[in-house]
């Protein structure tokens, strides 16, 4: 019996250092909970900003009213969340979890909408069989901020038996940049390499709210790898504003080449059988060299061809 309250004795304590240890934020600064329901209200205000912004101002002017609106609703002050801000940046993890929850949030939202699992995450992974699969082997959608490492996303896929010579690839991804200040520049990048150690790289920066497209041409080698990265920029200036990039339908499709054959159209051969059909006074008469050709119109044809067999 006293062996058995020793040891209750014993886990209640190592449960209390466990949870003394546990990474606290400080009172000065919003509460994860209260930042995760402050950047969730944020994510709807934006997207709610951007579609009410035609022929009402521009896009920025109502993110920052619908952002004072928000943080009024929540009884915080502009100053208290740019500091909790800045304080959750320096300490990204934390940041990035918080941001996932709003994610996820999102996603379920959505599906109490209406929404069917294929349109919220709406492209998966297809069998790889047939002339168009998307290879894509990682998240499909992902939050970003301008801080390593939470600010690029790599990828690499190795070639297999379902890859052949001719293959083109294209990386295609949504990009939604939730920015309060400061430059937007982020970069895509796109590689395939070859057996024989060629490589063919394509790039693009992109800045706006949007589709994004990178496409490589197909070329006759055996392939190796198919790799490449989505990086964000931190910019040049410094600063507290809420700067986030969301990226979703992430997907990298794989174009097999076409076959000659395939690409031929059959054209069908006129035998003349609509001539069979035309009454004899309509059909045109043949003739052999050197007799006197159709008259036509009652005129006088011109002397038929004479061929000088010296």
């Amino acid at each position: 019996m006293k062996r058995a309250v020793i040891h209750i004795i014993y886990i209640t304590c190592s449960l209390l250092l466990l949870a003394a240890c546990r990474p606290t934020v400080p009172k000065e600064y919003i509460q994860p909970d209260d930042m995760e329901d402050i950047l969730y209200d944020y994510f709807i205000s934006q997207g709610i900003a951007q579609g009410d912004a035609n022929g009402m101002g521009s896009a920025d002017y109502k993110r920052e009213l619908y952002l004072d609106a928000l943080l009024k609703k929540h009884e915080v002050s502009r100053v208290d969340f740019d500091s909790s801000l800045v304080y959750y940046y320096t300490r990204a993890d934390r940041f990035i979890k918080i941001l996932k929850n709003v994610q996820e949030r999102l996603g379920e939202d959505a599906m109490e909408l209406g929404a069917s699992a294929s349109e919220v995450e709406r492209f998966t992974v297809s069998a790889l069989t047939g002339d168009t699969a998307n290879i894509w082997n990682g998240v499909r959608s992902l939050v970003m901020i301008p801080y390593p490492p939470y600010n690029h996303l790599q990828f690499s896929v190795k070639a297999d038996t379902a890859f052949r010579q001719g293959d083109s690839f294209m990386l295609t991804f949504y990009s939604d940049f939730l920015y309060q200040g400061g430059s937007k520049d982020a970069c895509a990048y796109m590689a395939v390499k070859y057996a024989n150690d060629s490589v063919a790289t394509t790039t693009t920066h992109f800045s706006v709210n949007g589709r994004t497209q990178l496409r490589t041409s197909s070329c006759d080698k055996k392939i190796k790898e198919v790799c490449g990265f989505i990086y964000l920029g931190q910019g040049f200036e410094s600063t507290t504003n809420l700067r986030l990039l969301l990226l979703s339908e992430i997907q990298l499709v794989r174009f097999h080449k076409q076959k000659d054959e395939d690409n031929k159209v059959t054209v069908p051969v006129s035998r003349d059988d609509s001539l069979q059909r035309l009454p004899d006074s309509l059909r045109p008469k043949h003739h052999r060299l050197g007799e006197r050709p159709l008259q036509v119109s009652g005129k006088e044809p011109e002397a038929p061809l004479k061929i000088n067999n010296n």
